[in-house]
């Protein structure tokens, strides 16, 4: 399989990866299982949780594929998702949750555009 090279440069950052992720920072989803919508924050190329984590985590996809770290709508949540449980959300509504505001600045068009400020777990 071909490595390709991902430029974030709102991140000023190359990630390297087999595979492109699917969403970027800004996107909204639907949880696949859950049926939760939320907004994309910051994702890894493969999961980086540690294997106790991992092991408690009901679904355990693939390992080695884009995971997510999600704002969760109408809570205070965020979950760590992988990209095969999520799928786009085309609503374009507004994601409710107490963070919104520290990360993103919502275009006139209703995008979620995300900010330089870091994401830290």
């Amino acid at each position: 399989m071909a490595v390709q090279v991902v430029c974030l440069p709102e991140y000023g950052v190359f990630k390297f990866a087999e595979t492109a992720p699917k969403f970027v920072p800004g996107a909204l989803v639907i949880h696949r299982r859950y049926g939760y919508r939320g907004l994309i924050v910051s994702f890894d190329q493969r999961c980086t949780a540690g294997e106790r984590w991992y092991l408690a985590n009901q679904t355990q996809p693939n390992q080695n594929q884009a995971w997510y770290h999600v704002l969760v709508h109408d809570s205070v949540s965020t979950t760590y998702a992988a990209e095969s449980n999520l799928l786009p959300d085309p609503s374009n509504e507004e994601v409710n949750h107490p963070l919104v505001d520290q990360f993103f600045v919502r275009s006139p068009a209703g995008q979620y555009q995300r900010n330089d400020r870091p994401w830290t777990v």
